[in-house]
């Protein structure tokens, strides 16, 4: 089956990156091998946790034990992808303590939460200490291999300049299999001794490769918490979906009854009432008359403004492009679209991104005091088998926007959800803020718009 993301999401194999130069394999391997370190004193630490856990005495201590031990399985995640191109899932319990994302508030774990997940054998929490106590003794040694090569090199030719010196006073000296006695079997040495540099930035890229294959078979989830993950996923969004739904239908229902309803009911009442005057009053009914024609062209308008809120027919007619165009023209900052699309995205696709960039903008020229804003709209390769839609909205306003701050971009981020969409906000202070978006999803028709 395919492989799955942290939120259960299904992805191809991470493309692999260009092998490196051996000097950087061997820079590499040697960064893994220092994080073993640090590895081995986490673990000393974790031992003593891990043999007082039962009675309790430990309890205190295994929320920050357990923040160590994810920020170095984390980092360690990190480097396998980005050097190795082997994208390790994860399937963490969803509570701030243990997520990397910007999480819905939900209660935190307690330490006996925490204990019972380790207890258990068979969580994400369990396979990471797990990992911790093991990586210094085989992540170590895989990552050691090329330094072993280059001070094994280092000791052959120090015993081949001195060894025939030293054997005299020592009895023997020996390199590998050799004993170093005489100016030959010295010779042999350093012949020996200088293959290894060359073997060790041979054996560099390779020890690196194998220890991020060694890390997913440590770290990696079984299919069946991947599933139960996916599952997760999709209840959630499933129910975000269902709220958002009924959320909009509640919107619509109640724009009718207080814009359209309300002026087709005062247009009737103004109908009824010249029918009475029609034969007593025709000047009367004139004015009756014009007032009702007034009024359906209001109500008209309250429906077209309200369909637009629904689905525009601009993005029906032309697709996303020229409706966020159209979007940009209306909006009260200084708005530059460009797009690369190709095609056409699923129409679902459309409407949510198209809404997205609609309440980006919004919170743009509401909150940010922003002047201009930059939205850029492309295909692009990804994970998912068809390619992503990715938006990328940038304003110059006062920036520090944050996902957990307020319901805003929670709502962009559910909506997107529904479609195994992620969203990504950069933000600093003073500016300039970066929403990115992406939608996976396929071109299904040829292109319609305007470039």
């Amino acid at each position: 089956m395919d492989r799955m993301d942290r939120t259960g999401q299904a992805q191809e194999p991470t493309p692999t990156p260009p092998p490196p130069s051996r000097l950087t394999g061997l820079k590499r391997s040697l960064t893994l091998w220092a994080l073993s370190l640090w590895a081995l004193g986490l673990s000393l630490w974790l031992h003593v946790v891990h043999i007082l856990l039962g009675s309790g005495l430990t309890l205190p201590l295994l929320p920050s034990a357990t923040r160590a031990v994810r920020k170095l399985a984390d980092r360690q995640r990190a480097l396998a992808k980005q050097w190795s191109g082997i994208e390790i899932p994860a399937a963490y319990p969803k509570h701030p303590a243990t997520t990397t994302t910007q999480p819905p508030p939900t209660p935190t774990p307690t330490p006996r939460t925490l204990r019972t997940h380790l207890l258990s054998k068979d969580n994400q929490l369990y396979r990471d200490w797990r990992w911790a106590n093991l990586d210094p003794y085989i992540g170590g040694a895989i990552a050691f291999v090329p330094a072993a090569l280059i001070l094994s090199g280092i000791w052959g030719m120090t015993t081949a300049i001195i060894g025939p010196q030293l054997s005299d006073s020592w009895g023997s000296v020996w390199y590998l299999f050799i004993p170093v006695q005489n100016g030959l079997t010295a010779t042999l040495a350093g012949i020996l001794a200088a293959l290894q540099f060359p073997l060790a930035l041979w054996a560099a890229p390779r020890a690196v490769h194998h220890h991020s294959r060694y890390l997913r078979a440590m770290l990696a989830p079984s299919d069946s918490e991947l599933l139960a993950t996916r599952i997760e996923h999709l209840t959630t969004t499933r129910s975000d979906a269902v709220d958002t739904q009924q959320a909009e239908l509640r919107r619509i229902e109640r724009d009718l009854h207080d814009g359209a309803q309300a002026r087709l009911v005062a247009m009737g009442m103004t109908l009824d009432a010249a029918e009475h005057l029609l034969e007593s009053n025709p000047e009367a009914v004139r004015a009756l008359l014009q007032e009702a024609r007034q009024s359906s062209a209001k109500a008209l308008q309250e429906l077209r403004d309200l369909v637009r809120g629904i689905h525009p027919p601009v993005l029906a007619d032309r697709g996303l492009p020229d409706a966020v165009r159209s979007l940009a023209m209306i909006c009260p900052l200084r708005t530059e679209v460009e797009t690369d699309l190709p095609g056409r995205p699923e129409p679902a696709v459309e409407s949510a991104a198209y809404f997205a960039i609609s309440e980006i903008l919004t919170n743009a020229a509401k909150h940010a005091q922003a002047d201009r804003a930059w939205i850029d709209i492309r295909h692009e390769p990804s994970a998912a088998a068809h390619g992503a839609l990715r938006i990328t909205v940038t304003d110059d306003g006062r920036g520090g926007a944050d996902i957990s701050a307020g319901t805003g971009l929670r709502g962009i981020e559910r909506r997107l959800a529904t479609f195994d969409g992620v969203l990504a906000v950069s933000s600093p202070l003073n500016g300039p803020t970066m929403v990115t978006m992406e939608l996976p999803c396929v071109l299904s028709s040829p292109k319609t718009t305007s470039s």
